[in-house]
């Protein structure tokens, strides 16, 4: 099994001057699966393509993607996505919280600190990529509102506007689009609201302007363009388990002794490889993540 993801040593933090120098040290560390948190510029020079070490070129983390609300092809949101409008933009947190409330966008991330992460990301159709995200992490964001006893659970909602999200018009899904956690694994460090992707901001396709990144699930854990973050005290129904509970379940621990009932998950295919790699249990994120399902049927509760 591959070695889980372990902080990155404080001597080998990259600081946005010395990106380029650590490039090679950030592709080292994806693979021996350290945590990586990168350095970059603000913003990328106007076409620009950023590389980065060990991660999935640009091209293809932009142009291959699972965004049912435009399409259900790989290629269709980004072709399609362009007619989402990510300003202005609000999130709202509610539930069992003793501080609920809305937020803009911009003011959210003036009040947060961003970090880049390299996270490896696993879909359920047998394909993987690595990204380097930029974000901040989830756990902290909902304890600035105080939850109480009752908060057992997160559900987290995608925008449902048929006029940006074209896809919506259909009924392949029951929308809006809905994930769900429990909330240590909400609180867990790794689980992040992302923003950004290559030291710039989300592009459309990806999820913009924010999104769910929890990088020991399976890609359909990743809810974007969320606009609402409930605590409840009761278990969501996930928009996965609602349409196929057979096949999707509320947990979504990469486990490639799983299979999915029409293939394998035992091997994966890392976008722009040749050929197949094993899959590894939470997605080689064990060693960190392992503790909260101890006890779990990780065969039933998938």
């Amino acid at each position: 099994m591959a070695k889980s993801l372990e902080p990155t040593p404080k001597h080998l933090y990259l600081s946005r001057r010395a990106l380029l120098s650590g490039l090679a040290a950030a592709g080292s560390m994806v693979a021996t699966g350290a945590l990586v948190h990168l350095g970059f510029s603000r913003r990328r020079a106007v076409g620009a393509r950023p590389r980065v070490a060990g991660a999935t070129p640009w091209e293809d983390v932009t142009t291959y993607n699972n965004f049912y609300e435009f399409g259900t092809d790989k290629y269709s949101p980004a072709q399609r996505a362009g007619s989402l409008r990510t300003r202005p933009w609000t999130l709202s947190v509610e539930g069992a919280v003793r501080r609920p409330r809305v937020w803009d966008l911009d003011t959210l991330l003036a009040s947060v600190t961003l970090e880049d992460r390299l996270y490896r990301f696993r879909c359920v159709e047998g394909w993987s990529m690595v990204i380097p995200w930029r974000g901040f992490e989830l756990g902290a964001f909902l304890a600035r509102h105080d939850p109480t006893s009752a908060a057992k659970f997160v559900e987290l909602v995608t925008l449902h506007d048929p006029e940006q999200m074209p896809n919506q018009r259909t009924d392949v899904l029951d929308w809006p689009y809905v994930e769900g956690l429990r909330i240590d694994e909400a609180r867990h460090r790794l689980a992040i609201l992302a923003v950004g992707l290559y030291g710039d901001s989300l592009p459309k396709q990806n999820g913009a302007p924010i999104r769910l990144v929890v990088p020991w699930k399976y890609g359909f854990k990743s809810v974007k363009s969320v606009v609402r973050i409930r605590l409840l005290e009761e278990r969501p129904r996930t928009t996965w388990e609602a349409a196929a509970p057979d096949e999707y379940g509320f947990y979504a621990n990469v486990n490639p002794a799983v299979p999915h009932p029409r293939w394998s998950q035992a091997k994966e295919r890392r976008i722009g490889e040749l050929g197949k790699r094993d899959t590894v249990l939470f997605n080689g994120y064990g060693d960190e993540v392992a503790s909260l399902y101890a006890g779990m049927d990780l065969r039933k509760d998938f």
